[in-house]
């Protein structure tokens, strides 16, 4: 049986580095769990796969145990190597045979690179503050949305619309999938790894926490008003430049009513008649782009709340 030796152990290894030949390598078991099983190693790495995602785990600053490469992957070292081949990289660079890299891959046609990276630690304090590029936080909270793909793009989207932060939590009896699975990884293409990200926390206590921290919180809703309830807001007609947390709740049955009605105010996205709803993924790109306008045109000192009655000119 081939191992990686002292050479999978050193920071750089001298020379060409040992070809793995055996799919019982303990590298390439942790490399099968975190992959094809999509569960965290005993360590608590997650498995990244494909040369644009290995590229963000490294850009992201998260901690790599190793790098992997196929024979035919190593065609991608050069596009990665101002990050692998630097001296104070203190992880192991490997390689393996096509057949086993295909035998742990979850992707059915693998580019030949993955990576084992543990995912960035956050404190509540630290994802409740705003980065100084920011005027206030703003948070996304995945409540029961099941779909690893819906919760990557999810993620994504947060991201790429000035999102500060991003919380995972069950909601009644359906939980949120893993936003450090392999599937979750590839839609959030990456952005899960940069944005602070708290899993499986408790919503009952997520909405005391945030109460505290003076952080309102906002549900998407489905569901029509009752008799002396609050109408519900249009994206415009909330103030995001105050810190905001916006809830998503399951693909099919959105938020339950109860919590809802825990949260400060509901939202949803005004529609054509014959419409019912937007999933997940698409409404939260729509809140979330409102608030990018509003943030990006509003100089943090002197913020003052939209009009509810005019939608963005």
């Amino acid at each position: 049986m081939a191992t990686a030796g002292k050479s999978a152990r050193n920071p750089r290894p001298a020379g060409e580095p040992v070809l793995l030949t055996s799919r019982d390598n303990r590298w390439l078991k942790e490399f099968r769990v975190a992959l094809r099983g999509g569960l965290p190693t005993e360590s608590g790495f997650v498995g990244v796969e494909g040369v644009r995602l290995v590229e963000e785990a490294l850009r992201s600053g998260c901690r790599i145990h190793a790098v992997l490469f196929s024979e035919s992957g190593e065609r991608h070292h050069e596009r990665l190597s101002s990050f692998i081949d630097r001296p104070e990289m203190a992880f192991p660079v490997l390689r393996t045979t096509d057949r086993l890299f295909e035998g742990l891959a979850d992707t059915e046609h693998p580019q030949g690179v993955a990576a084992l990276v543990h995912p960035r630690e956050t404190s509540f304090d630290d994802f409740v503050r705003a980065p100084d590029s920011a005027c206030a936080p703003l948070l996304v909270v995945l409540a029961g949305v099941q779909d690893p793909g819906n919760v990557g793009t999810i993620l994504r989207t947060a991201a790429a619309f000035g999102a500060t932060g991003a919380v995972t939590v069950a909601s009644g009896i359906s939980g949120t999938a893993n936003p450090f699975s392999p599937k979750a990884l590839r839609a959030s293409a990456g952005a899960a790894l940069h944005l602070p990200i708290l899993a499986g926390m408790s919503l009952s206590i997520l909405f005391a926490q945030l109460k505290v921290a003076g952080v309102r919180t906002l549900a998407s809703s489905v569901h029509e008003p009752r008799n002396g309830e609050q109408p519900l807001l249009a994206p415009w007609e909330v103030d995001w430049c105050q810190p905001v947390a916006l809830l998503v709740g399951n693909e099919g049955a959105g938020l339950p009513e109860e919590v809802e009605r825990s949260a400060d105010a509901r939202i949803r996205i005004p529609m054509a008649s014959g419409v019912e709803s937007l999933n997940a993924a698409a409404a939260a790109a729509v809140v979330f782009y409102e608030a990018a306008r509003q943030r990006n045109s509003v100089p943090a000192s002197g913020i003052q709340s939209p009009v509810r009655s005019q939608p963005p000119k």
